[in-house]
């Protein structure tokens, strides 16, 4: 995907900014239309921005998608490396103080998260040990924050990548139905930082997770995905529920069918039910995919703490530079 403008390629930077403001923007998009029927926005469908809603909460303002991403890049800015306990206890501070929140307060959680949060502050607990681990609970809670990841695992070897990525999705969701939702999302969202159009970043992350991962107990789950036909499904028998695979059938399909950020965006939003959700992970796809230029500016400049947002892009750029 190269820069219409000048012809050429995107910049790192301009894909990392696209990635988490493009996954943030999104979230808020969907955050007053969270748990409207598809029926209802098929009638109303979301065009813009707006705000208030399902929660009363200004336009621009993000959910807990992007809380927990935003408290990963500064846990990975701050300490070097991927450290589960240092995110884990910034999660329970969001938890219990409304910490990296738009607003200073928590409106929206998964119960999942919440229990695995409060099982950690409670139990004390390795916090990687710390998710929940039943087949029921496969929410989406871990592939909606699991993005940053893909930045720091970028250039290690395909098991370290796919280990870290397991711990991290382990604070909050440890069945390994989430985790591996988790792992073929950032092996596209890499893909895509390796400049692969949308169909490329798409069938190569299904190359290597169908090779690493012949034979994987949860592999019937991710049929679809692994199928690598997905782009080729009616938006009928595409589902936007709470559930993991949902969730990343519906943003991949959302990314493969559209030729823009705004369009993958409000396709997502669109589909109903769990919208902030679907946004959020679709948003940070095709922020990579089209850069941060490629995000609508009306919404960028409505977004919560936008600034303190693009100073933790800049702090995660330095760190992934001096390190790598």
């Amino acid at each position: 995907m190269h820069n219409h403008q000048t012809g050429q390629p995107l910049s790192f930077r301009s894909r990392l900014n696209g990635a988490l403001l493009g996954l943030t923007a999104a979230d808020a998009l969907g955050v007053p239309v969270e748990f409207r029927q598809r029926a209802y926005l098929d009638a109303n469908p979301v065009t813009d921005m707006f705000g208030y809603g399902t929660y009363n909460q200004p336009p621009g303002t993000w959910s807990d998608d992007s809380t927990m991403t935003w408290c990963t890049v500064e846990s990975l800015v701050l300490q070097k490396e991927c450290d589960t306990e240092d995110m884990a206890g910034r999660f329970v501070r969001w938890l219990q103080e409304g910490y990296m929140t738009p607003h200073g307060e928590l409106f929206d959680i998964g119960n999942a998260t919440r229990e695995a949060l409060e099982r950690y502050r409670e139990e004390a607990m390795w916090a990687r040990f710390a998710g929940l681990t039943r087949e029921s609970a496969n929410g989406n809670g871990s592939l909606m924050r699991i993005l940053p990841l893909a930045f720091h695992v970028r250039g290690m070897e395909a098991a370290e990548r796919d280990r870290l990525v397991e711990e991290v999705s382990s604070i909050t969701h440890r069945h390994p139905r989430s985790v591996l939702a988790c792992q073929i999302y950032v092996e596209t969202a890499l893909a895509l930082l390796d400049g692969h159009s949308a169909e490329k970043a798409y069938m190569t992350a299904v190359a290597a997770i169908r090779e690493r991962h012949a034979g994987h107990a949860e592999s019937a789950a991710f049929e679809r995905v692994l199928g690598g036909r997905l782009a080729e499904l009616e938006r009928d028998a595409i589902r936007s529920s709470g559930y993991v695979v949902d969730t990343l059938e519906a943003a991949l399909w959302c990314l493969l069918t559209t030729g823009s950020y705004r369009d993958a965006a409000l396709k997502a939003v669109n589909l109903g039910e769990d919208t902030d959700t679907t946004g959020a992970v679709v948003g940070g796809l095709a922020g990579i995919l089209y850069g941060e230029a490629g995000i609508p500016a009306e919404w960028l400049s409505q977004l919560a703490k936008l600034e303190e947002l693009r100073e933790l892009c800049g702090r995660l750029e330095k760190r992934l530079l001096s390190s790598g």
